[in-house]
């Protein structure tokens, strides 16, 4: 079996976000990691993802959106519940790059603006990212994995996980979940 993504904790995303602001794109950047903690979705998806997915004809961002079958890994449609603090993220990012026609990709590249990036590309930038941060272990889908471990550490119910992530099978979801000492602690707690 493959070894699975690290998922990060609060200080290492901080460090992440710390290094972003440092680069060039780093609004850009900044909305990719926020989206790939705060909503949980895979590379292909944020590749995926136009401006008009997420932003209504008043150039604010929505609560939620539809994932298009073509836009997923299993091609099954699916909602995304934008939390408050990922729609404060993705608003400094949509005023910083005003403009943009609802049928771009959310998500520029340098090269081609309108063009964004691959799921191949994306994948690719969050292999450096983690790299040069010094994250031994993390890749394209640790804030995936991040965003459903955190939310089983809050007490969200690992059925209510499986809709946010959209799994179709509760098991690949409880594979997600990175146990570690300080959820243990707490459980005793509860107990």
């Amino acid at each position: 079996m493959a070894k699975q993504a690290k998922t990060l904790t609060q200080v290492e995303l901080r460090r992440v976000l710390d290094y972003v602001a440092t680069r060039k794109h780093a609004a850009r950047n900044r909305a990719l990691v926020c989206t790939s903690f705060y909503a949980g979705l895979r590379a292909c998806e944020m590749a995926a993802l136009l401006v008009g997915d997420v932003v209504d004809e008043r150039n604010k961002v929505r609560s939620e959106f539809v994932l298009a079958a073509e836009q997923t890994k299993g091609s099954k449609a699916g909602t995304v519940f934008v939390s408050e603090k990922l729609r404060k993220e993705l608003q400094a990012y949509v005023d910083a790059t005003p403009g943009r026609a609802a049928t771009e990709k959310l998500f520029y590249t340098q090269k081609q603006e309108s063009d964004g990036f691959s799921a191949n590309t994306l994948t690719q930038f969050f292999h450096h990212l983690y790299k040069h941060v010094g994250i031994a272990g993390a890749s394209g889908h640790s804030g995936r994995r991040t965003f459903i471990t955190n939310g089983a550490a809050k007490g969200v119910s690992a059925r209510v996980l499986m809709e946010l992530a959209r799994h179709a099978n509760l098991a690949t979801t409880q594979r997600y979940i990175d146990v570690n000492p300080e959820m243990l602690r707490k459980a005793v707690e509860m107990i």
